[in-house]
């Protein structure tokens, strides 16, 4: 069977080895610098913190439910209609996140408020 990967067609042969390289490579690099982003959101929080904490848990959630839907959800019309549910949802969780950090306190000082309850 054709390998698939949720975001595209099926995939036939060694062609998809590189690309399934570089988006491997991808997750692991958004990690890491989730990795990084928590403790600067601590020590230095600010609206580019903000920003790139929105950015880099939407790609990582994204690819993350992707994978979910790779894994069990199955035919041609229910993956197309979960893929567009993803994307969807990636894209108001991405603004609504922006639009919390620009309008209201942002990201790294509502944890902080969290936290000092």
């Amino acid at each position: 069977a054709p390998a698939r990967d949720s975001h595209g067609p099926p995939r036939q042969g060694h062609g998809s080895s590189k690309a399934a390289s570089l988006h491997w490579t991808g997750e692991r690099a958004v990690s890491v610098l989730l990795l990084g982003l928590l403790p600067a959101a601590y020590l230095c929080p600010g609206p580019a913190v903000d920003y790139s904490l929105a950015a880099a848990l939407t790609l990582h959630g994204h690819w993350g439910l992707g994978q979910v839907i790779t894994d069990y959800v199955h035919g041609d019309v229910p993956v197309k209609v979960a893929n567009a549910g993803l994307y969807v949802l990636s894209a108001l969780t991405f603004a609504g996140l922006c639009y919390f950090n620009y309008q209201d306190v942002g990201i790294c000082k509502a944890v902080a408020m969290l936290w000092s309850l």
